[in-house]
């Protein structure tokens, strides 16, 4: 191999040149090449062909080992310690990555023991010939500057909405914004749209000059805030190649400095970066779910850091991540006092109360107690009821009749689910029929439902409620919005259409608190405090679980802050994340102990298991945060040299992983 690396003055955390040189003269180009093998993550250097245009950013192929590879130039630099180089051929000369994103790009890979070629990937999308020949590429989105925003005029200083942030004691971090400075804060939101409040921030921050980046969980947001701010670009991996690089090549060139999208744009190369939104960080679509798995949150935070821009942090609830960053000083809360608590929020009433199980004792037992018919029944003479209903399908499980054993395929071991009513009982794995099912415990063949889905529950309501409409939303048939009229609303988490709802009930709180999951309430909370936060002020909003469990109490007191420093307190004291940097590792047997013994732990690093995992074992690696770049850097070591060694057996690292089992 003709190509080498040469040791660069480097950047403390990030691996890359402290400064690019532009000058076209310069002969020698260090690449960052696609090959996506750990022991291989560092740039090399190529010869730079005399007239050739190779600008630092530009996509290029190179021949490594033997075969063309793309690759990104880095920077252009005079020499190189390798005498003899192979020539790069330039792509295309436009400049897709950037300093401020090559920097990012790097830390992330280090922060989650990645490879940099895998962020890249994430990062710059792939290449539209066309669309970025066509003359209009720069001008797909007009430029977002304070003069021809809408409603820039309200980023004066004392001259904000009087609704923007006044109600969490907001406005001073309005006036920081609009002034250049870079805040940071954590905002719990009150129930109600915040994407008004979110184009506020984003227009003062605009208005000193500087670009905006606002991150959403799904496309239903991005069009939220689109409507609250439609001067702002969309970003998201959805849009379809062409529209996609369009809008990107606006960004990179300066045209369009107010960015709204999901994940996919958390290393969108906004100019002059002044602001970060993440609204809903709890949400798991913000986790990537292809290497190096980076979370959008974290995105933004290493943004924050690197590129000194303001963070606003916001959700209907706050995540364990939010109270940690509050804990330790480096934001501060946008929290409401209780008296605006009291005038927008919904009256939250659980039925697990010692109030409500005196009047009705089945309320104990019962999926849908007295109290959520008769509040169903007065909600509905004004307005929508929402319902809330954890799982999707009709009966997606099954238990036997006789000893509540759960029913499983015979052939794969799968849960048998009930798609529709009247239908034969099949696998939600494999799809096989299980006409002749019987119980491997007790050999009975009656079936009960062990869970319940968005369509049996609407079938049920239908049957309850006679003449009033029945909507479902979930799954593939998702509904954006629901007019004002009488209307009960079936819907599953994340999927709930906008509507001023005259009451929210929230079924099977069991399966949401049940799950075995690290995040079981914090993610359980979110979900019922989104969903309440459609609810008309002074609203019921019914909860189907016992009063005391902490995210129900949370919950009621409309307390997301003091549940999020709860959970924090407990993580702390049981050495979980965030407290604690933690890396799940999975592969076959052999493989992880392999790995083990190409490790190099930081001392206070403690290795927990393995355990069985969906597929092989799965290894569990703390250490204390002081430790987490070491531990990263050692992860990434040990992979490095497997795959130098060509060692057989997948693994998979996630450092920090969004679900933990």
């Amino acid at each position: 191999m003709t190509a080498g690396e040469l040791p660069v003055a480097r950047v403390t955390g990030t691996g890359l040149p402290a400064a690019r040189v532009t000058g076209t003269g310069l002969p020698v180009a260090r690449v960052a090449v696609d090959t996506g093998l750990a022991h291989l993550d560092r740039p090399f250097d190529y010869a730079v062909p005399d007239g050739v245009d190779a600008p630092p950013g530009c996509r290029v192929r190179v021949r490594f080992a033997g075969r063309l590879t793309d690759g990104y130039v880095l920077e252009r630099v005079a020499t190189s310690e390798h005498p003899r180089l192979s020539p790069l051929k330039v792509v295309s000369p436009e400049v897709v990555l950037t300093v401020e994103v090559a920097r990012l790009a790097r830390s992330v890979a280090d922060r989650y023991a990645g490879s940099l070629a895998d962020v890249l990937r994430l990062a710059v999308p792939p290449r539209h010939a066309r669309t970025e020949a066509a003359p209009s590429a720069a001008a797909a989105t007009p430029p977002a500057d304070a003069a021809a925003a809408p409603g820039a005029d309200a980023a004066e200083p004392g001259a904000f909405p009087p609704d923007a942030l006044d109600a969490y004691g907001g406005r001073g971090y309005l006036e920081s914004l609009a002034a250049g400075r870079s805040p940071r804060a954590v905002w719990a939101a009150l129930p109600g749209s915040p994407w008004s409040a979110i184009a506020v921030a984003a227009r003062a921050c605009v208005a000193s000059g500087r670009g905006v980046l606002v991150l959403v969980p799904d496309a239903r947001d991005v069009a939220r805030v689109l409507s609250a701010l439609p001067e702002a670009t969309a970003l998201q991996a959805d849009l379809g190649p062409a529209a996609r690089y369009r809008r990107f090549l606006a960004v990179s060139r300066g045209a369009a400095r107010l960015v709204v999208g999901t994940r996919a744009a958390a290393f969108a190369p906004v100019r002059d970066l002044g602001l970060v939104v993440v609204w809903d960080d709890g949400d798991d679509l913000h986790a990537e779910p292809r290497a190096p798995y980076p979370h959008a949150r974290e995105v933004a935070l290493l943004r924050s850091l690197g590129e000194g821009c303001a963070l606003l942090l916001g959700g209907h609830a706050v995540t364990a991540e939010g109270a940690s960053l509050l804990a330790s000083g480096w934001a501060h809360p946008l929290v409401a006092d209780r008296g605006a608590v009291r005038a927008v929020a919904p009256r939250v009433v659980a039925t697990g109360s010692d109030a409500e199980l005196a009047r009705d004792e089945a309320a104990r037992f019962a999926r849908l107690p007295t109290l959520v018919w008769r509040t169903a029944r007065e909600a509905l003479r004004s307005g929508p009821v929402l319902v809330q209903v954890p799982r999707r399908g009709y009966v997606p499980g099954l238990a036997c009749a006789r000893c509540r054993t759960a029913a499983r395929c015979g052939h794969c071991g799968g849960p048998l689910a009930l798609p529709a009513a009247g239908a034969v009982p099949a696998c939600g794995w494999c799809g096989r029929p299980a006409a002749g099912w019987h119980c491997g415990e007790c050999r009975s063949d009656r079936l009960r439902a062990g869970a319940v889905g968005e369509r049996r529950t609407a079938e049920e309501l239908g049957r309850a409620f006679p003449g009033v409409p029945v909507v479902t939303s979930g799954g593939d048939a998702v509904v954006d919005e629901v007019p004002a009229t009488p209307a009960l609303v079936v819907a599953t988490p994340g999927a709930e259409p906008i509507g001023a709802y005259a009451a929210v009930v929230l079924l099977d709180a069991w399966t949401l608190l049940g799950r075995p999951d690290l995040r079981a309430a914090e993610e359980a909370l979110r979900r019922w405090a989104n969903a309440a936060a459609l609810a008309r002020p002074q609203a019921p909003v019914l909860v189907v679980a016992d009063a005391g469990l902490a995210a129900v109490q949370a919950l009621v007191r409309w307390d997301p802050l003091g549940h999020a420093e709860r959970e924090l307190a407990e993580r702390t004291a049981l050495g979980f994340p965030p407290a604690v940097r933690l890396a799940a590792v999975d592969g076959e047997p052999a493989a992880l102990q392999a790995l083990l013994g190409h490790l190099t732990l930081p001392p206070a690093a403690e290795v927990l298991g393995p355990v069985p995992a969906p597929v092989g074992e799965r290894l569990l690696i703390r250490t204390p945060r002081s430790e987490g770049a070491a531990l990263a850097a050692a992860l990434h070591a040990a992979a490095g040299i497997r795959s130098a060694r060509k060692e057989p057996g997948a693994i998979r690292i996630q450092v920090d992983p969004a679900v933990l089992g």
